[in-house]
Formats: C-alpha cells, structure tokens, sequence
C-alpha cells in the first residue's frame, strides 16, 4: 500500500472529529497548532530543561525550548521547500493541504522534546530503572504486561505523544485536540513497546487506539515483519521532523561546546568548515573579512548558520529523490544517513567528536549523575505514596500534585502513570527544588 499526500494531510483534529468550535480568523488548523503548543505551559516549562549541558550561568548555552525553536524554524524551511519541489512534480497538489507541510512540520518539531522528563536521557533512565531494577520492579506482579512494558521502556518520544493526545482532568477541552497530521509527524518509532528491540517506541498502550485512529485515517499501512509484531510506516514528514532535530542538536552542540571553551575555535572553525565545499569555505572566509567579523564567537555563529543551510538543502534533496520509498514505507534509515558528501563525513566526524569531547565530558556527566539521583528519589517516594495513600506522609506528599493526574484513580496502573506524568513534567530546577525539600535538604522561604 503506498501513502497518499491527500490523505496524508488531514487536519482534522483528535478529539473534536465531530465538533467544530466557531472561527474568528484567517489562520489554517496547522497554525492553531503552532499557536496552541507555543502558549501552552508544558512548552514553556522547556525553558527550564536542559538539552545537553547545565542550564546556563553568566555563559548562554541552549535548553530545550531555544532547541525546539530552532528545530523548528529549520523544519519550516524544509517542508516550504519539500513542498515547493513536489509542486512541480505533483500539479495536482497545488492549492491542496498539502501546500502547509512546512506549517506542520514547523508545529511538530516544537512538540517532539515535549515528553522529556527532567534532565533528558538522564531522567528517561532512571524512570526506567525504578522499575526494572528497583524498588519498583515487585509490581511487575500486579499490572498488565503490556503497561509493565510501557514503564519499564519510558521514554521522551511516547510520553511526547501522550501529552498531546491524552485527556488530562482539568484542561480546558480535556487536552490539546491538535491536527491528525501534525500527531503522525512526531511519531519517531511507530510501534508499541511490547514490540520494540530497544527503548525507542512511539506510544503507550493507553494511547494504542488513538495512533490506530490516526494510522486508519491517514492512510498508514501497517508493515509485514512477521512474529506478530505490529510496526506501522512512518508517516513521510517524520523524516523532516527527525531531520530538522537532526541538523541542529548535532550543529549547535558543537557551537555551545565552543562557548564553553570544551572546543578551542580553530578546531570549531575547521569542524564546521568540512561542511562545505573549497570553493563555498573561500566563499565564506572571504565574507568574514569583508564584513570585518573580528569576534571568534560571531564567526562561529555565521559558519554554523552557513552548516545549517548546507544540510537543509542536501535533505531536502534526498527527501524529493526517494519520495517514492518514503510513501511506500521502504525508505530505510534518517535523510541524514543519505545525504552527498563532504556534508556526510563531516557530519560523521562531529557525531564522532561530542561522543568523545561534549556528551562524555565532566560537566555533562555531573549532570547526568545528579539529575538521576533526583528522579530515583521522586519514583521511589512518590511511587510508594500511591501505594499507601493512607499514610500521613502520603497524604502530604500527594498533595503536592495537580489535580489533572488522577492520582487517586481506583486502579493501580492508573495511579502509577500519574505520577510519572507528575514528575517527567516537571522542570529540572523544579525536581530539584521538591527533591532538597523532601530530603529536609531545604526549607521553603517566605
């Protein structure tokens, strides 16, 4: 079965299939979703979570909100221009839906961090780990084996799904209600947890029949991999979604890793320049001078938006070429691994670099080891008071929670996922902040 770009572009919206609220604007449902994520509070608590290195001091580095701005703003250029290239091509998409998929993809890329928990893969393991190897792991014994699976393989990408397409109490709506299309877009992994090699799976069992509904309305074939493994295709402007998050984690951690001072600048410099062609590197240089760029950071900055604008143009171009593959569902890997050279072996070359110099670097890995012991402590304490809400330290602490998690749900498995939703919402400096108190570390100030 192969995808069609009619149907792939629905903006109809999960949860409103029948109600339509009155318009009081010109703006397109793809927009509303931009807007609706952009305002919303879960978005804005990004501000205070950390992408790569601590949240920053006298010196600025990037959280996760500046990340997924800049994600975005990289995604819209790759669907304007996918969407451009495809006209030509496809006549008959002009003056459809399908002329937004920069608007979508733009609104997608915004949400794709919005699942993370504190302190990133750090708080995704130790999540994780509560249950597989902690104290957690006794209630492998009384949930279902498909939620046992879900908890003990949390992760971002899931959770990201849930927080737009479940029905929270207390929200207006009873959730965010976004677009068909923009949902598929930040499905990464389309497959459920029971069926994922590793910890990478695009939706929990309690969102199962809502990526059903949306698969069967998009027209997304389900794949033939034998076993009984249900694994579904990706829906195609994942691949740009993947590829904006792609070029700018990878580029800008390199420019943050220069500020600093973890990469000296002829060494940045050189990195960067790899990206780009002789004649286009002269090209470069050449304006610096002329321009009198004389600050090593701002030469930095103009190389690096010269990188971003190299990798935009070749995935786009591998998009267009294998358009085919990807409505087919036989595109293998990210248009990152396709791209031409000298843009793949310096791209191959950086990854190479932060693994050694950025992620394992000191700083980086004090994070990592604080914000685990954080998010330990919480599962553990605030786990076993939904086991024992009775117990007055229980109460206390339950009391601490919104009343949009349904924390006093009658069934177990319920209460468990509220308190994760609790706590992976939660900003690192608020994790921290509750973590200090509960621990007597700290006392609240008046």
């Amino acid at each position: 079965m192969v995808m069609k770009w009619q149907q792939l572009i629905s903006n109809k919206r999960l949860g409103q299939e029948i109600r339509h609220s009155e318009r009081h604007d010109d703006r397109s449902e793809f927009k509303r979703d931009y807007d609706r994520l952009i305002f919303s509070a879960p978005f804005r608590r990004l501000q205070n979570k950390t992408q790569v290195f601590p949240l920053p001091g006298s010196i600025f580095v990037h959280n996760r909100l500046t990340h997924s701005l800049e994600v975005a703003s990289v995604g819209k250029s790759l669907g304007d221009d996918v969407a451009h290239e495809l006209k030509e091509r496809h006549p008959e998409l002009t003056g459809t839906l399908f002329e937004e998929i920069g608007a979508i993809v733009s609104a997608a890329c915004l949400a794709h961090d919005m699942g993370n928990p504190p302190f990133g893969h750090s708080g995704e393991s130790a999540i994780r780990a509560f249950f597989s190897e902690g104290k957690g792991r006794p209630l492998k014994e009384h949930v279902n084996g498909f939620f046992w699976s879900d908890i003990c393989r949390f992760d971002g990408n899931a959770n990201a799904f849930r927080l737009l397409s479940h029905k929270f109490k207390g929200r207006r709506n009873g959730g965010f209600a976004m677009t068909y299309a923009m949902l598929a877009s930040i499905v990464k992994y389309p497959f459920p947890s029971y069926h994922a090699a590793k910890c990478k799976f695009g939706f929990f069992t309690s969102e199962y029949n809502d990526y059903l509904k949306i698969a069967e309305e998009l027209g997304i074939p389900q794949l033939s991999l034998g076993n009984g493994h249900e694994r579904w295709a990706r829906h195609p402007l994942v691949y740009l979604v993947e590829a904006a998050d792609d070029i700018c984690y990878e580029v800008m951690d390199i420019e943050d890793a220069h500020k600093l001072k973890l990469l000296s600048f002829e060494e940045t410099k050189s990195l960067l320049l790899r990206f780009i062609d002789e004649m286009g590197q002269n090209r470069i240089l050449e304006r610096i001078r002329e321009e009198q760029i004389d600050d090593r950071n701002e030469q930095i900055n103009y190389i690096r938006a010269c990188v971003i604008g190299v990798l935009e143009h070749e995935c786009v171009k591998v998009f267009v070429e294998h358009e085919e593959e990807i409505l087919a569902g036989t595109f293998s890997g990210s248009l990152i691994d396709h791209i031409g050279e000298p843009a793949r072996a310096a791209y191959e070359a950086c990854k190479k670099l932060s693994k050694m110099r950025i992620y394992g670097s000191k700083i980086v890995l004090d994070v990592e080891l604080s914000g685990y012991k954080i998010m330990e402590t919480l599962m553990e304490t605030f786990i076993e008071a939904v086991l024992h809400p009775d117990k007055f330290y229980s109460r206390q602490l339950l009391n601490r929670v919104s009343n949009q998690y349904e924390i006093d749900a009658p069934d177990l498995e319920t209460r468990i996922m509220a308190i994760i939703d609790f706590i992976s919402g939660m900003t690192d400096v608020y994790a921290l902040d509750l973590y200090q108190k509960i621990g007597g570390i700290s006392l609240p100030v008046v």
